[in-house]
């Protein structure tokens, strides 16, 4: 087991942890959700795709948050998933990030949508 995030108790008290595929997954989101800078101790970890949250939603931004989210989770993920592909839609103020990947212990696809916005 993993610890799951965001971290916190269990019902016994203990430091709740999570299965292999959540643990995943929230570690995509900590990637995808992380400012570089952000860290003390890893100042270059992150994506970099909250800075863009206030730029004109277009086509153009999506392609700029695919190349930045799939650099970024090749970078710090590597050893744990295989990327096969990140797709974004602009639809109004959000941005939908669906990342396509496999753990690599294992040959099954998976796939896990995000939703970046600013708040309405």
């Amino acid at each position: 087991m993993n610890l799951a995030f965001p971290w916190r108790f269990d019902h016994r008290g203990r430091t709740a942890e999570s299965a292999d595929d959540r643990y995943v997954r929230d570690l995509i989101e900590v990637v995808l959700f992380t400012a570089p800078g952000e860290r003390v101790m890893r100042p270059d970890f992150g994506s970099g795709v909250a800075q863009l949250l206030f730029e004109p939603n277009s086509p153009e931004l999506a392609s700029t948050v695919e190349m930045l989210v799939h650099g970024a989770l090749t970078q710090w993920l590597s050893e744990l998933i295989t990327v096969s592909a990140v797709h974004v839609e602009a639809e109004e103020s959000t941005l939908r990030v669906r990342v396509s990947y496999a753990r690599r212990s294992e040959d099954r696809q998976q796939v896990q949508t995000f939703a970046l916005g600013t708040p309405s």
